[in-house]
């Protein structure tokens, strides 16, 4: 049976790894997996080539590397790194640069993972959250949601796919659950009481998967998430998998952004946006919806029994 090929921007990292192992990991689903890389011969790269990828080598900076790497296939997935560079400008041209390869080799369905601009629910002007970068309110999201307009004006056919926040932060990030003056263990957020959705890194590359296989999806807009928590809730799961009590500690925005880690100017108008316009958010990533799209989809309880030990105590 014929295959048809899917290029996977960012192959090596979490989303984009995520769906090739989805790919990988449903042979007889129609489609093969095409990892692309700054870096083929990775240690990374070379276990997704024994698993059965083809890799090949591709830079997100390089438009005419793009083309090549996506000629001759039938969708591609496009992504960026921003916490790699923390600049919006750039994975906005990153992003007009996998628009016009894409345009270029004839790609048939583009998943574009973005996030909602912010400017369009708080202008620059407006003083409930601090203008970053000189015309950002959350620079890690305007950019990618500014770059949908490049795939559309392309004439790319595209479903734009809406992220969330991943529960491996927890491992990763910095926002594992620490010792506060108290003596307990807590998770700080300035979320208030919202929901707050979020997901599995893994899921996402599943649920990206999904839209591959749904062609009615190109042109619309969609979202994913593994569920919809609020901080007391997170905390709560917490203290169920680590067998000890975990709380949760909103802090006021302004608080969050003065912790002075990189980024956490951008974090805390981040978890603002997300709090003040949490039913927004929610809607969008419709839990049904992503289980439709994968059916694995987990909930924080289930990630939690597989990567408690994962996360660290401090």
């Amino acid at each position: 049976m014929s295959r048809k090929t899917i290029a996977v921007v960012g192959a090596t990292g979490a989303q984009g790894g995520g769906l090739v192992r989805a790919i990988l990991a449903d042979p007889s689903g129609g489609f093969a997996a095409r990892a692309l890389t700054r870096k083929p011969d990775s240690e990374k790269a070379q276990a997704l080539a024994k698993a059965g990828a083809e890799v090949v080598a591709a830079d997100v900076d390089d438009v005419a590397s793009l083309r090549k790497a996506f000629e001759g296939a039938h969708g591609a997935f496009g992504v960026t790194a921003f916490w790699e560079h923390f600049s919006p400008e750039k994975e906005l041209a990153q992003a007009k640069a996998m628009a016009q390869a894409a345009k270029d080799a004839g790609v048939e369905h583009f998943v574009w993972s973005t996030l909602e601009d912010s400017r369009q629910w708080v202008p620059l002007d407006d003083p409930r959250m601090p203008t970053l970068q000189g015309k950002y309110k959350v620079p890690h999201f305007d950019a990618k949601g500014e770059a949908n307009a490049a795939f559309t004006a392309a004439g790319v056919p595209t479903t734009f796919f809406h992220t969330s926040f991943y529960w491996e932060n927890f491992i990763y990030f910095g926002m594992g659950p620490k010792k506060g003056e108290d003596g307990k263990l807590g998770i700080v957020m300035p979320l208030g009481e919202a929901l707050f959705p979020a997901i599995a890194v893994e899921d996402i590359g599943r649920c990206a998967y999904g839209v591959f296989k749904r062609p009615d999806l190109i042109g619309k807009t969609v979202g994913v998430a593994g569920e919809h928590l609020t901080g007391a809730q997170m905390a709560a799961e917490l203290s169920r998998a680590l067998g000890q009590e975990v709380v949760y500690r909103p802090v006021p925005p302004a608080v969050y952004r003065g912790f002075g880690f990189p980024g956490a100017d951008d974090l805390g108008n981040m978890f603002q946006f997300n709090s003040e316009f949490s039913k927004d958010f929610c809607a969008l990533r419709d839990l049904a919806f992503s289980r439709s799209l994968n059916p694995q989809l987990q909930t924080f309880a289930q990630w939690l029994a597989a990567n408690k030990d994962r996360i660290p105590l401090a």
